[in-house]
């Protein structure tokens, strides 16, 4: 069997990487041959997450896509991530429903909201239902969550998946939490400054940053000034942005990003409380949960799901219960150790490639 995916970023991107690439070996391995045509290339990325503008790019991103849409005929499925043409009408998956090509689209974000929400009052007249007829035309929509599979019920959907961003079990081993530390003798202390420090940390993009993490700045200079022992490791930002002395910004790589995580004892995922994030899928708790760490978290969309409260994190409502989380789990490691092994539980249960690849087969063949 021949797959075409049409991915909206090469596998620099988390979203295409996660959902599509990581898919790959496995699709091959079960005897279907796969081709995959990115819209934006790396150097568009590049220039993205440096917060330059590439219109040449994009164009040509336009026409790469157009011509790519003659060659569907030789496939035998095609596999749309979230739209052919970003904010273009969806005449071309209505083409494709036309010529009897029915295609599976798959979700990990509300995109939806880019168009209903648009303060663009011609991107919201003209595009509000936009999405919602690309599910409609589609074969399949797989969805991340339940809130994306609920829009795409509304949608009329013909057929609907619900398969979460996930990890790959073989990437992340568990953190090791049993550590024994040397005997010490009367007179000397028990641990070094080191021993007691207790690691916080967030991973992620710097759009993402600015978003959700940024405006948490405040508590998080207070808590290092009322705990001193806790150090914040930020991987996916490499400049200062004034987060407080006891702050560590780490470059991101896909190399080395499981080996940062390994490193922190708690992990955060603030989210802002709109519409938009209703859509995200959780990914930096399942990456947490999966190397064995415990998750705080706001009570947004998917991340309830994840960071169960009292069983595989906290969930923080205010900034004083971010600090106080923070504060218990690092003075309660048995609770913090049970609390990681519950969470790595959930993940070989319920997210990680392990279980879902088999979902994308069965769907593939359908």
């Amino acid at each position: 069997m021949k797959i075409l995916y049409l991915t909206k970023y090469t596998r620099l991107a988390g979203s295409s990487r996660m959902r599509s690439y990581q898919y790959f070996p496995y699709l091959e391995k079960a005897g279907m041959q796969v081709t995959v045509k990115p819209f934006f290339d790396d150097a568009y990325l590049k220039d993205f997450y440096a917060g330059k503008k590439n219109i040449s790019a994009v164009s040509k991103s336009y026409v790469k896509r157009l011509w790519v849409l003659f060659s569907v005929f030789n496939y035998d499925r095609v596999v749309i991530e979230k739209e052919i043409f970003p904010f273009l009408p969806a005449l071309a998956e209505w083409m494709l429903k036309m010529l009897g090509i029915k295609y599976i689209v798959d979700y990990d974000d509300a995109i939806f909201h880019n168009y209903d929400q648009s303060a663009n009052p011609i991107i919201k007249k003209f595009l509000e239902n936009k999405i919602a007829n690309v599910m409609r035309f589609s074969g399949t929509v797989v969805a991340g969550n339940q809130y994306l599979a609920d829009y795409a019920a509304r949608s009329e959907a013909k057929n609907i998946e619900i398969i979460p961003t996930v990890i790959d079990l073989e990437r992340y081993p568990q953190k090791n939490n049993d550590i024994q530390l040397p005997p010490f003798r009367v007179g000397e202390r028990s641990a070094s400054e080191d021993d007691k420090k207790c690691i916080v940390g967030w991973i992620g993009t710097k759009t993402t940053f600015e978003k959700h993490l940024l405006p948490c700045k405040n508590w998080i200079k207070a808590l290092q000034i009322q705990e001193p022992n806790i150090r914040f490791h930020i991987v996916g930002i490499t400049e200062d942005m004034d987060l407080g002395k006891n702050v560590q910004y780490i470059r991101w790589t896909e190399e080395t990003e499981v080996a940062e995580i390994l490193k922190m004892d708690i992990g955060l995922m603030p989210l802002q409380d709109s519409k938009w994030e209703k859509g995200k899928c959780a990914y930096k708790l399942i990456q947490y949960a999966a190397c064995g760490i415990p998750g705080v978290a706001s009570d947004v969309g998917m991340n309830k799901d994840v960071c169960i409260d009292n069983e595989t994190g906290k969930i923080a409502y205010t900034d004083q219960d971010w600090k106080n989380h923070i504060i218990f789990l690092k003075n309660n490691s048995t609770k913090r150790k049970e609390m990681g092994n519950h969470a790595r539980q959930l993940v070989e249960k319920k997210y990680c490639i392990q279980v879902t690849a088999d979902k994308w087969c069965k769907i593939l063949s359908k």
